[in-house]
């Protein structure tokens, strides 16, 4: 079920992933020539950049930059995998704002951004009998049918969930969103092998009352949809 769709603009190519040469950049075989081309994801990704999977580029023209090309998917096995992490806060704030994901369809008002203490957080929603912040996480580590975050090492994180329980606190209602950037995941837990300390603080923030929810999506080639909903396993 497609709860909300967010078509991408500009025109899309394909390619053949070659090697990552920095966090934020990659070598990509683009009609027998070898582009540099943006990479819009910090995360390890090294399951899904392996050398000569099929990429897809949204072409950037007219633009004082380095590079014309985005890496925004990538084919992994039978599965297209959206890998850039600007674009889940960017489909959010459009479903929030037409009021598509029940559960926060009561807000009146949406805000990109919201800083609480030390942190700032993606939403901020309110009408007038509540707040609610909301902490988005883009997910695209999937194995044997279950999506797992973080995919490296994440204090950040770690540090925004904490702050979530303050919130909670505080009286605000407090929410984190995973975002699975594939269709492919039947449910979703902490990356307990990989943050052992992320997962301890995330089961922390369940028990203090913050929610978690955890949201697929699909990227069919030209809009990114968001589906419905993966199974919870935190224990």
């Amino acid at each position: 079920m497609t709860i909300y769709s967010l078509r991408i603009e500009g025109k899309i190519v394909n390619g053949f992933f070659k090697s990552r040469l920095n966090r934020f950049s990659a070598l990509v075989k683009l009609r027998g020539e070898e582009f540099r081309c943006f990479l819009p994801n910090p995360g390890r990704l090294k399951e899904l950049l392996i050398p000569d999977a099929e990429v897809f580029l949204r072409e950037i023209k007219g633009r004082v930059r380095t590079t014309n090309y985005d890496i925004i998917a990538i084919k992994h096995g039978n599965v297209l995998v959206f890998i850039d992490s600007r674009m889940p806060n960017r489909l959010l704030l459009e479903a929030f704002k037409m009021r598509k994901i029940k559960e926060f369809s009561m807000y009146d008002e949406v805000k990109p951004e919201f800083k609480f203490g030390h942190s700032k957080f993606d939403f901020f929603l309110t009408n007038k009998i509540g707040r609610c912040i909301i902490e988005a996480k883009s997910c695209t580590l999937v194995k044997n049918g279950k999506a797992l975050f973080p995919d490296a090492p994440t204090e950040r994180g770690r540090r925004h969930v904490l702050e979530l329980i303050k919130a909670k606190e505080e009286g605000y209602r407090t929410c984190i969103l995973f975002l699975i950037q594939r269709p492919d995941a039947n449910s979703f837990s902490p990356n307990d092998e990989l943050d052992p300390k992320f997962g301890e603080a995330l089961r922390k923030a369940l028990n203090h009352g913050v929610e978690i929810h955890a949201y697929r999506s699909h990227f069919d080639g030209k809009s990114i949809k968001l589906l419905d909903k993966a199974e919870l396993i935190i224990k």
